[in-house]
């Protein structure tokens, strides 16, 4: 039985966190024997909003390849590559921007809360807007049927769809295929940033990361936000948007010593700091092998850059064709 194709990736903009790890890593790693699995590390749309500080980009790119690595990421049976290394893929984009208007981006859903979220106001860069498209490109060249996604990715996917569906109609062939959103379980919902905010990121300080030392990973635990009217030991406590209980949804295995640690907490008679040292224990057993994986692999880097490399110019073979099929379709493949 063929296997179908999954698309996924990461912007590298920083090290990975707990939060994409438990969210996506951990499902890519069980889905690359499942699944052709294409793996991008997507510079080019990180430089939409980054174009001024490149080199923020480049040094993050070695550091999400790491982490990809060190979770469990097999490049013998997952394609990983570099955006930016398969120029077709700019070609797919042109293309499909013929056929999409400007106000069909605007009201692509993600785009308008990411818009406001960066403050861009009036002074969007046209890269940034036009996104969406690029993201079409990217699913459409490795004709992906799967693509793993959060919820706010979901207009996303309808978009690329729309492009496909719109491809497929003008120029009377099904050379595009549609995808469909592999959503996260419940359990792999966003974690919030360790301070209770809602979204974990570098520019806040409020993510454990992969590659964090057994001892920063204990001093973020204990800073962790619970509940602030939770003041003495013997005060009943709230289990709901508490930061630690989150965490412990997401990671701890025995429930039944969780719901056991709940009730204790709401009826009063246990303190922050023992389910704190808790969550720490959890983490640390989850995190040490990773971080000696990262280790490993930080030591050879020319290796990890071969995976790069290689992937690359495996992906681009593969764009390459499903860019000569569309420019058979158009009907541009003058010198064919």
């Amino acid at each position: 039985m063929t296997k179908e194709n999954l698309l996924t990736g990461d912007r590298p903009t920083g090290k990975l966190h707990i939060g994409h790890y438990i969210g996506s890593l951990q499902s890519r790693v069980a889905l690359q024997h499942d699944y052709n699995s294409f793996i991008m590390i997507a510079d080019q749309q990180a430089l939409t909003d980054n174009a001024r500080n490149p080199e923020k980009i480049r040094n993050s790119l070695i550091e999400v390849a790491l982490d990809y690595l060190s979770v469990g990421i097999d490049p013998t049976n997952a394609n990983i590559f570099v955006q930016s290394q398969v120029p077709e893929l700019n070609e797919l984009t042109m293309h499909y921007l013929n056929i999409v208007t400007v106000s069909r981006l605007q009201r692509n859903p993600t785009v308008k809360s990411e818009i406001k979220e960066k403050n861009f106001n009036q002074s969007i860069p046209a890269g940034f807007l036009i996104y969406p498209v690029s993201q079409a490109a990217d699913i459409t060249a490795f004709k992906a049927s799967i693509v793993p996604v959060g919820d706010d990715q979901l207009p996303m996917i309808e978009q690329t769809n729309e492009i496909v569906r719109s491809f497929n109609h003008i120029y009377q062939k099904d050379v595009l295929v549609e995808a469909k959103a592999l959503l996260p379980d419940k359990e792999a919902r966003r974690l919030p940033g360790i301070d209770g905010k809602a979204k974990m990121s570098k520019s806040l300080g409020n993510a454990i990361y992969l590659s964090d030392s057994a001892d920063v990973v204990q001093k973020k635990v204990m800073s962790m936000y619970t509940d602030p009217n939770h003041i003495r030991i013997e005060d009943p406590g709230n289990v709901e948007d508490n930061t630690v209980f989150t965490y412990l949804d997401a990671f701890c295995k025995d429930k039944n010593v969780l719901a056991e640690m709940k009730s204790h907490y709401e009826r009063g008679g246990l303190g922050d700091v023992k389910v704190k040292r808790y969550l720490n224990e959890i983490l640390q057993a989850e995190l040490e092998p990773i971080r000696l994986k990262r280790l490993t692999y930080e030591q050879n880097i020319d290796y990890v850059y071969d995976v790069l490399k290689n992937g690359s110019h495996n992906a681009r073979q593969i764009a390459a064709q499903t860019l000569d099929e569309v420019r058979d379709a158009i009907g541009i493949n003058f010198f064919k």
